[in-house]
């Protein structure tokens, strides 16, 4: 059978609908922009999409979806459809550990060009003569928190389109004084729209929500001080809850776990405990040196940071003897030093979240050098002691818990290979010299050539290897950022997916990477911090993950404080087994997990017996268990949570709608290329096609997971061919002409046709374009037989994809016709100005609540003024017996107090005009962007009949 033809008239149609501006906030919009990217289809994230897209009035969104529901796809969504929509002038702000994989999902998901800017591309650009390195064509900008708030003054003066800002919880202080990063982002990003992406919106104080519900619009709400005392401070606390969220409900979205079980299948987490017992050497070992840190004074320890030093002391103490040997040496050199006269500094890299811990944590005021004259003979027998303890662990070669390693490994491995999964692990480890012990130790014992490193330098002669192979494989294809930092990571991930079988990391590992195809986990070292264990684990059990997660779990059997830290980490935050691990409720007790750590210190540091442990240990759960503040757990619910019966027909909806704008971009692309000599490869695919003539033979594919199973070649939307015939088809007038659709000749089978054959008509095709406070196009279809029925809009969709052919016929537009292609672009243009007109009144409705908390801010403090008389009078009343001089000093503030109440009265109507006055301006503002314009292109109209 030949290759089926089709006109002009259907290359334009496709064409139209390909490349129409649909409203923003339609499923059908973003299903455009969708069309072309790697993204699994989940209905939350299309809701969540389509809420951030909501109004084009408004100034942002806070989504804020519970961990792992995919939040970095939501914002790549509302993202491309900026792209799709030529807005392309976009900034991501994010924790400078989550650069690379935010820019590697750009790329990989999206196929969006990044660029990340950090010190080195901002000052080459500087030097080559660009004045602003941020004004950039063509790329999105993905820079830092820090970097962005030093370079506030370039950020502010880029019209950006749209501005993204990943684990937005940093900035819901913004309203307090000490947050300057906040404050100059805030100031720099005023009137730019915004989408703030954050799980935990809402941890200690209703005052969070204040400040970022501000980062998005500062008309939100009123100032501080009013929301504090309506919100903060009310009385009826369901009333307030029920207030706070109608007043949220435009700007913030949540979506929990629980709602989308039905869509996404979450893998269990399973928990292997490897128990062992240390030698008596290494017992000798970790005895001697915990009573040495347990010491009044330590003249190796600068004592302005003695409390976090003892603490990754303790923590390298506990990881391996070949930790504590280094860094037992540089203690030695430090006690040296002194005693030359030369204060040294501790090299403390072997730990690599050293900087992380010390930053901001001087916890002790530092008292200086000490006095060598009256202290040298203490220094003396500190050096001894650190000698001794030196030479002890020198001598031992082998390590308890690393021969456990072996074992527990093939036992991870087994459980995974029984539950599906790949033979790959992960092992965490605090030290870099640990890292090293363990590679010598795995490589001994079956594992050489199959390991990779990961920590903060990556400066061994394999990762080196590995990161030049990797910048020769991706050389040319965009994926190498510039950023040495970045790009090793990258490296070292790909070479672990696809080569390795252990990566070896140190907490650099746990940040910013995904590490779905892996699924079973070593926590060789257990951190005491709830909130990195979970950050660990959620490289590999996260959105994407396909196996349940195996994660084991080292203790050591004799130390009563490590089996009482295991137990709360365990049983208190559920980290290791279930599905979700910690709760949120749970996990967001702790504000700060370097507190905690501090905490767990102090108990190993005071507590000399099994008693004085399990007595710490029990107090420090009775804290934690009065820390989850019941009150805001419940606030939480109530005001960022949706329990209501339509979530579930909400998203089920939004995944028919979805799939079905899916189903038909995908046919519209298809027959658009079969109008340009695609050919299908086999009936039963009819998204797999090859070009004739093309001598590769190549074979395009329209579903990239099906693409990726067959090794065809996924079509992306901005495929320079693919573009170039939208644009030449669409740049071509159509004459009134006559098509006959061979439905005969087709494999269809559509009941309309079946039941009415050979029907004839005419139809007319017109573009209605509207530019205001946004841009959309609509092609307004009216279609009519010879004997005056109607034919919808899908029916003619079926017309346009039949095989068809132009013949001679004569047709005309009769005046029913024109009367009816006139009434239906009337329809349209009524549903524009309706859409607008909620637009307009959403908006105004938050500016008159806006105006009146700034009106009730002000009553309120006429109120106080009102109080501070009647105390003050109270106080005077009372006066009698004070000295003359004093009764008349408390009365004279008493007048004064008297005299601002008047100067307020009479400054209050004039200061709520003036807040009227600022409302009146905002909706004349809005008003002006609702004057749009509108235009009309026909862009067909033919004759048709169907054989």
């Amino acid at each position: 059978m030949a290759a089926p033809k089709y006109t002009q008239y259907q290359t334009r149609y496709f064409a139209e609908q390909l490349s129409l501006k649909r409203p923003q906030s339609s499923v059908d919009n973003l299903a455009s922009a969708m069309s072309g990217t790697k993204v699994d289809l989940n209905p939350h994230q299309v809701d969540a999409a389509l809420f951030a897209l909501r109004s084009p009035l408004s100034s942002g969104a806070l989504l804020a979806d519970e961990v792992g529901l995919g939040k970095t796809i939501e914002a790549g969504l509302v993202l491309s459809q900026f792209w799709a929509e030529r807005k392309r002038k976009i900034l991501l702000i994010v924790p400078a550990s989550l650069r690379m994989q935010w820019r590697q999902e750009l790329t990989e998901k999206f196929f969006i060009d990044s660029i990340l800017m950090e010190a080195t591309p901002f000052n080459k650009a500087k030097r080559e003569g660009k004045p602003n390195p941020f004004d950039i064509d063509g790329r999105v900008v993905i820079c830092s928190y820090n970097f962005a708030a030093r370079k506030d003054a370039e950020i502010r003066t880029v019209p950006w389109d749209l501005v993204i800002m990943d684990e937005a919880h940093r900035l819901r202080n913004v309203y307090k004084k000490s947050n300057v990063t906040g404050k100059k982002l805030k100031r720099a990003l005023d009137g730019r729209k915004k989408l703030l992406l954050t799980a935990t919106p809402l941890q200690n104080n209703l005052m969070e929500l204040y400040g970022l519900a501000s980062i998005i619009d500062d008309h939100a709400f009123g100032d501080a001080r009013t929301f504090r005392d309506m919100y903060v401070t009310a009385s009826n606390v369901d009333l307030r809850n029920k207030n706070l969220k109608d007043r949220l409900q435009h700007i913030c979205h949540r979506t929990l776990r629980k709602q989308v079980t039905e869509y996404i299948r979450y893998t269990n987490r399973h928990a292997i405990l490897q128990e062992y017992a240390p030698s008596a050497e290494e017992e000798e070992l970790y005895n001697g040196i915990s009573d040495y840190l347990q010491s009044d004074k330590l003249y190796a320890l600068p004592q302005g940071q003695r409390t976090l030093i003892t603490m990754v002391l303790r923590k390298l103490l506990a990881s391996s003897s070949f930790a504590i040997s280094g860094t037992l040496s540089s203690l030695i050199e430090r006690l040296e030093g002194l005693l030359a006269g030369v204060e040294g500094d501790l090299d403390m890299s072997d730990y690599d979240a050293y900087g992380d811990l010390m930053d901001g944590n001087q916890d002790e005021e530092d008292i200086g050098a000490p006095n060598l004259v009256q202290e040298r003979d203490k220094i003396l027998l500190e050096l001894e002691r650190l000698n001794e303890y030196a030479s002890l662990a020198n001598s031992i070669t082998h390590n308890a818990k690393g021969d456990n390693l072996l074992f527990a490994l093939e036992k991870g491995f087994a459980k995974i290979e029984e539950l599906g999964g790949k033979r790959k692990a992960v092992i965490f480890t605090e030290s870099r010299r640990t890292q090293e012990y363990l590679l010598r130790l795995l490589s001994d014992n079956g594992y050489e050539d199959k390991i990779v490193f990961l920590n903060g330098s990556n400066n061994d002669e394999v990762s080196k290897r590995i990161y030049e192979d990797w910048k020769q494989r991706h050389d040319g294809d965009g994926a190498i950022s510039g950023s040495r930092q970045a790009d090793m990571k990258a490296a070292v991930v790909e070479e672990f997916r696809d080569r390795a079988s252990i990566l070896i990391g140190t907490e650099a590992a746990a940040e910013g990477i995904n590490l779905q195809f892996c699924s079973l986990l070593v926590n060789y070292d257990l951190p005491w911090n709830p909130q990195r264990i979970e950050q660990r684990i959620g490289r590999c059990h996260r959105y994407g993950q396909k196996n349940d997660v195996v994660v084991i779990n080292f203790l050591n059997k004799r130390n009563a404080a490590d089996v009482r830290v295991y137990e709360l980490l365990s049983e208190k935050f559920n980290l290791f087994n279930g599905v979700f691990g910690s709760s949120d409720e749970v996990i967001g007790s702790i504000e700060s997990g370097v507190d905690f750590e501090k905490r767990i210190a102090g108990i190993y540091q005071k507590c000399k017996t099994s008693d004085e442990i399990q007595a710490e240990f029990d107090a420090l759960q009775d804290e934690l268990a009065e820390s989850i503040d019941e009150k805001m757990v419940e606030a939480r619910h109530s005001i960022l949570e949706n329990f209501d019966e339509d979530v579930a027909a909400r998203l089920k909806d939004c995944q028919t709608s979805t799939v079905a704008s899916l189903d038909k971009f995908s046919q519209w692309t298809l027959f658009f290329l079969l109008a340009h000599g695609a050919e299908r490869v086999t009936p039963e695919n009819k998204l797999r096609f090859r070009f004739g003539g093309d001598p590769s033979g190549r074979v395009y594919n329209l579903q990239w997971r099906d693409a990726e199973d067959e090794g065809d070649t996924f079509l992306r939307r901005d495929d320079p061919r693919y573009l170039h015939w939208i644009d030449e088809a669409k740049s071509i007038d159509l004459p009134f002409g006559s098509v006959k659709f061979l439905y005969s000749n087709s494999d269809r089978r559509v009941s309309y046709l079946d039941e009415h054959p050979g029907i004839r008509g005419v139809i007319t095709i017109d573009k209605l374009s509207y530019s205001g406070i946004g841009e959309e196009e609509h092609l307004v279809i009216t279609a009519v037989t010879d004997d005056g029925r109607q034919l919808d809009e899908d029916l003619v969709n079926t017309l346009f994809e039949l095989p068809a052919e132009l013949t001679d016929a004569a047709g005309a537009v009769n005046g029913e016709v024109e009367a009816l292609r006139k009434e239906r672009v009337e329809q349209r243009q009524r549903a524009i100005e309706a859409a607008n007109k909620q637009y307009y009144l959403d908006e105004c409705a938050k500016l008159d609540a806006y105006s009146e908390d700034l009106k009730e801010g002000l009553q309120r403090e006429l109120n106080d003024i009102k109080k501070a008389i009647t105390e003050k009078n109270r106080e005077f009343r009372n006066s009698t017996d004070l000295p003359l001089d004093e009764m008349l000093a408390v009365k004279d503030e008493l007048e004064e107090l008297k005299r601002k109440r008047k100067r307020m009265q009479r400054d209050l109507y004039d200061r709520e005009d003036e807040i009227e006055a600022q409302n009146e301006q905002l909706q004349a503002e809005m008003r002006e962007k609702l004057r749009g314009n509108s235009e009309l292109e026909r862009i067909m109209t033919i004759s048709f009949e169907v054989e």
